[in-house]
C-alpha cells in the first residue's frame, strides 16, 4: 500500500516542484500552494460520483462525449472554479506566472489522488506510464489554465473576460482532445506522443510568456 501511495504521488510532487521553482521573482506561499494541492485531490471523489452516475444511467457513452464532456468538461470546469474563487482574487496572486503556480497545484492535486486509485486497481507496474501520459497532461492544462487566469488577472476590464473563458475552453478542449485519442483503439500511441509533445511545447512556452509578462496567445 504504501509503495503504490508513493508511487501514486510522487510524478504530482515532482512537477509541482518543477513549475514552483520556476517562479524566478516572488516564490508562493508553500502554505496556500498546498491547499490548493489538496483542494484539487477533494474534487476526486465527487468527480468519479458523477461519472459513475452518468454511466449507470446511460449518458455520455460515446468516446466522445465521454472525453469531451465527462473528463474534459467535468473536470476542468470544477478545478477552474477552485482557482476562480479561492485563488483568482487572492492577495497572493499578484504576479502573472502564479497563476501557473496554482493551476498546476490544483490540477496535480486531482491526478494524485486519481493517481492512487488507479494504482490500486489496475497494479504498480503501471506507475511509469501513468507519470507520463496522464499525470504530465494534468500538469500542462493547469499551467495552461493558470496562464490565462493571469492574462484576465492582470489584463484591462474589456480583454479580462476573455482571458476568463479562456483559462476555462483551452483546458476543456485540450484534456477531451487527450482523452480521444486514448479511446480510438491499438493505435492511440501514435498519437499520444505527438500530443504529448506539442502540449509540452505549448505549456513551456505559456511559462516563459507568463516569467516575461509578454501579451499575446
Amino acid at each position: 500500500m504504501l509503495e503504490i501511495i508513493s508511487a501514486g504521488i510522487a510524478p504530482s510532487v515532482a512537477l509541482l516542484s518543477y513549475f514552483y521553482l520556476k517562479d524566478e521573482y516572488e516564490s508562493e506561499p508553500i502554505s496556500l500552494v498546498i491547499k490548493t494541492f489538496i483542494s484539487g485531490a477533494f474534487l476526486v471523489l465527487p468527480i468519479m460520483f458523477i461519472q459513475y452516475a452518468f454511466a449507470e444511467e446511460g449518458l455520455l457513452t460515446s468516446p466522445f462525449e465521454k472525453a469531451f464532456l465527462s473528463a474534459g468538461l467535468l473536470e476542468e470546469f470544477f478545478k477552474w472554479f477552485i482557482l476562480f474563487f479561492m485563488i483568482y482574487k487572492h492577495a497572493e496572486f499578484d504576479e502573472h506566472y502564479d497563476g501557473i503556480v496554482y493551476g498546476v497545484a490544483v490540477s496535480l492535486g486531482f491526478a494524485a489522488l486519481e493517481n492512487i486509485f488507479y494504482l490500486l486497481a489496475n497494479g504498480l507496474h503501471l506507475a511509469l506510464g501513468r507519470a507520463i501520459l496522464p499525470v504530465s497532461s494534468s500538469a500542462l492544462f493547469g499551467v495552461i489554465m493558470g496562464y490565462y487566469l493571469g492574462k484576465g488577472k492582470f489584463s484591462n476590464n474589456t480583454d479580462r473576460t476573455k482571458w476568463l473563458l479562456y483559462s476555462l475552453f483551452i483546458p476543456i478542449l485540450l484534456h477531451g482532445v487527450y482523452d480521444y485519442i486514448l479511446s480510438i483503439g491499438d493505435r492511440w500511441i501514435y498519437l499520444a506522443v505527438p500530443f504529448m509533445i506539442f502540449l509540452w511545447w505549448l505549456g513551456l512556452r505559456k511559462v516563459k510568456r507568463a516569467k516575461k509578462f509578454e501579451g499575446g496567445l
